[in-house]
């Protein structure tokens, strides 16, 4: 079986993530492991062959202590996800009337994809667009 690389990310209302991610980016929740106290221990999401992977904030073991959330360092970033789409102008309104934070509105890029960068509803960063990185001919083809 090949390596995937599968960004994970924590959210301190994890159910409420969830439900949002799924409305707005258009994911589907595989599973989703409960937790105390409402929280989620693990959760998948997918998105054609995608996949997140969540859990909620928690101080708890070696990875609750190596992790802070964007608004814990005044909302900047050391990753972000790239979300593949088919229609970013669509999805970007989707995002803005679900209350996330459009950073960067919709624009086409020199290599001929089209794209946005937004704010979840807890501050993680979203770069969403057309550009198919599984096509890397079609970059090479534009910017020749």
């Amino acid at each position: 079986m090949p390596s995937i690389a599968i960004p994970c990310l924590r959210y301190r209302d994890t159910p409420a993530a969830i439900d949002w991610l799924c409305e707005v980016f258009g994911f589907a929740c595989q599973v989703a492991v409960p937790g105390i106290d409402g929280a989620i221990a693990h959760a998948q999401l997918t998105l054609g062959d995608g996949m997140i992977m969540l859990g909620s904030v928690s101080d708890e073991g070696e990875y609750g202590k190596v992790l802070v959330q964007p608004d814990e360092i005044k909302g900047r970033q050391t990753q972000t996800v790239y979300l593949q789409v088919n229609d970013a102008d669509r999805v970007c309104e989707r995002a803005r009337n679900a209350g996330a934070i459009i950073l960067q509105e919709p624009s086409d890029t020199e290599f001929g994809s089209r794209g946005f960068m937004c704010r979840d509803l807890e501050g993680h960063v979203w770069n969403v667009g057309t550009y198919d990185p599984w096509k890397p001919e079609d970059l090479f083809a534009t910017n020749s």
